[in-house]
């Protein structure tokens, strides 16, 4: 019997050393959506007006009637040009018709834009019980 497991262990080694070795292990394989993606830019926006004139905004299906930084924007929601171009709202708040309001406080705007509170608005709640 211990000859027999002599004789093993001698003939695993020499299988392992017979063996080559690998240097690197195989690349990973990408996805075939991956691989025929064309990751290039997208497209320039038709509502840019950076080279058209500002009255593109103005057309139909345009996201915004004003012009801020080359593109058409929203003024009444958007949250980087609320109100007007580049003011930004503040972290806690949110941009309704033109205005930065934080919706968990204000009676006007209580949970969202045009919620309207009787009493008192608590974290965007009408008359919550805390």
């Amino acid at each position: 019997m211990r000859e027999a497991t002599i004789i093993l262990m001698a003939l695993a080694l020499a299988l392992a050393a017979a063996a080559p070795l690998q240097a690197a292990p195989p690349p990973l394989r990408r996805s075939r959506f991956l691989a025929n993606a064309n990751f290039a830019p997208p497209p320039p926006s038709f509502y840019d007006c950076s080279k058209k004139p500002p009255s593109i905004c103005l057309q139909p299906g345009s996201p915004g009637a004003t012009c801020c930084k080359g593109a058409c924007v929203d003024t009444e929601h958007s949250f980087q040009h609320c109100g007007n171009c580049n003011r930004t709202c503040k972290y806690t708040q949110t941009c309704c018709q033109g205005k930065c309001v934080n919706t968990f406080t204000d009676e006007k705007n209580c949970g969202g834009c045009g919620v309207r509170c009787r009493t008192k608005c608590t974290n965007g709640y009408c008359d919550y019980a805390a």
